[in-house]
């Protein structure tokens, strides 16, 4: 059976401007980094795209190498979910692809020189059936490329309609505020900066929030709940078949260490004096910033999506509850 949207999908999503362009982004956008490769049945994948479409998540975001270890799965996968069910909406959908990381092997397959960036998009097109892109990225600075030769790609990107908008990815304070230059130079504005941001991940605070206010850039996050530490998943033990158990994973190395823990258990009392879970407090908190475009959420679970975009019916914070986050942060 073909998938109807439903018809009242923007009755309750929250839509920001993103800095200074023409363009909406829902307040919480999809990730597809984990859960949308091979690992998971396309069937799940579908259910999940499907429901945040049906709350109004109009933005997608993937990149050439999501879906790993199956490098560019993710883009496969999201390619045939559109051909099936989903193209007919394509005008009402913001898809986002990007490239820099290792993505093949060789001289070429990373970076941000013009050769690796525009041979990765034409795969990424081809992967996913698209004749273009509504935001492509450079996925992180390549200190080993002049600026001017990658930020002169995008430029050449969006010319060639490739792409409509493009942004820059996990890039700090210094190396931003060149880039954004740069493209506004070349007549081609830089649409938004998608960085890593969460309570206990704040380096954006000092300084590149800023400039991105300043220029007119917005700003995505991901990772916003720590990949589940800010959530009700880690309050009691951490489940041993998680990925929180595995060394070497994220979310194991930078989250959950007994100081950690004992923070998000804190956090959580606060969050359920306002009525949400932590993983909505989590998000609020972010996007309670007038800097902040959107949030970056990823799902295994189709419920994981219905409770995060219930955020949305939270975002004001008083005074004493952001006093109280502070002091647990510190």
């Amino acid at each position: 059976m073909k998938y109807v949207a439903d018809e009242k999908r923007y009755g309750d999503m929250v839509y920001k401007k993103c800095g200074k362009s023409g363009l909406y982004l829902p307040a919480v956008s999809l990730g597809l980094w984990q859960n949308f490769g091979e690992e998971t049945p396309l069937d799940l994948q579908k259910k999940k795209i499907f429901k945040a479409f049906d709350l109004g998540i109009t933005h997608f975001d993937l990149a050439n190498n999501y879906g790993r270890p199956a490098d560019g799965s993710a883009e496969e996968n999201f390619g045939r979910i559109l051909k099936s069910d989903l193209m007919k909406y394509r005008d009402e959908m913001i898809i986002s692809t990007k490239a820099g990381y290792d993505m093949w092997a060789g001289p070429y397959g990373n970076g941000g020189s013009r050769k690796y960036l525009m041979a990765s998009l034409d795969q990424s097109l081809k992967r996913m059936g698209l004749d273009y892109v509504d935001i492509f990225y450079h996925h992180k600075p390549d200190s080993d490329t002049p600026l001017e030769e990658t930020m002169q790609t995008l430029a050449d990107i969006v010319r060639q309609g490739k792409a409509f908008y493009v942004g820059i990815s996990n890039y700090k304070k210094e190396e931003a505020e060149k880039a954004v230059k740069m493209l506004k130079e070349m007549k081609v504005p830089c649409l938004i900066n998608q960085i890593r941001y969460n309570m206990f991940e704040r380096w954006c605070e000092e300084g590149l929030l800023d400039v991105l206010d300043r220029e007119g850039t917005g700003c995505i996050c991901y990772s916003p709940l720590a990949q589940g530490a800010l959530s009700n998943k880690y309050l009691k033990e951490i489940p041993k078949d998680s990925r929180a158990m595995r060394e070497g994973t994220t979310i194991a190395d930078r989250y959950l260490s007994e100081k950690q823990i004992e923070i998000v258990r804190e956090l959580n009392k606060i969050a359920e004096e306002r009525g949400q879970s932590l993983a909505q407090m989590a998000l609020s908190w972010i996007l309670r910033r007038k800097e902040i475009t959107s949030v970056l959420i990823g799902a295994s679970k189709v419920e994981q999506i219905v409770d995060n975009v219930n955020a949305l019916k939270k975002l004001d914070f008083t005074q004493e509850e952001l006093k109280r986050i502070e002091e647990i942060l510190k």
